[in-house]
């Protein structure tokens, strides 16, 4: 994956040079360290999975996984919003190691920004990942906002990139590799897994 032929209306150079209205995804992807992440439709494929005793379950992808630990190995945070807020969620979050977690999330801008000035973060150090109109909002407010292939049209719409592989099915890993390609860390990331022993 190549970041400086992409621009934020998806086109390609072409030959051509982008107009001052199109930025480039590696200029935006590279200032950023904080990726947000949506959960339903997101991290995983939007169904709920009730058990008998009206537990949800929820079905994580491991390429997702990876990529969440990978970004947070390049020094890229992570948080998670989620309008809802179940076990199976926190302890998924548990095992990759995301401190920063708010489920049960009606207002997601308001979290963000409170993560933001926390963080000392500016809007356009962080990216956002989302699939439905809940996250219309924040994504409208961060530097890079993303949407997965299956996303509502109008996510899609305000989005400046938008994976090719679905929610639950490795769209986090591949929204990864852009921020880690595009700033100059993914092969420095391969290169040490391929010497571990």
């Amino acid at each position: 994956m190549t970041c400086n032929t992409l621009y934020s209306d998806g086109t390609g150079i072409s030959g051509h040079s982008p107009t001052p209205r199109r930025e480039s995804i590696e200029s935006l992807a590279k200032h950023i360290r904080l990726l947000v992440l949506d959960v339903d439709g997101v991290m995983t494929d939007g169904g709920l999975y009730y058990d008998a005793n009206g537990l949800v379950m929820k079905r994580f992808h491991v390429l997702d996984g990876i990529g969440i630990r990978l970004a947070k190995t390049a020094g890229i945070e992570v948080a998670v919003l989620s309008g809802m807020d179940v076990p199976c969620v926190v302890r998924r979050l548990e095992v990759l190691g995301v401190t920063e977690y708010h489920g049960g999330a009606d207002n997601k801008c308001t979290i963000l920004d409170g993560m933001r000035k926390r963080m000392s973060l500016e809007w356009q150090e962080i990216a956002y990942l989302g699939d439905d109109w809940v996250d219309l909002a924040p994504m409208s407010r961060v530097g890079l906002p993303a949407a997965v292939a299956n996303a509502m049209p109008d996510v899609k719409k305000l989005a400046k990139f938008v994976t090719q592989k679905e929610g639950g099915c490795g769209a986090v890993r591949e929204f990864v590799d852009l921020l880690l390609t595009c700033q100059g860390k993914r092969e420095a990331l391969l290169e040490h897994w391929m010497r571990l022993e």
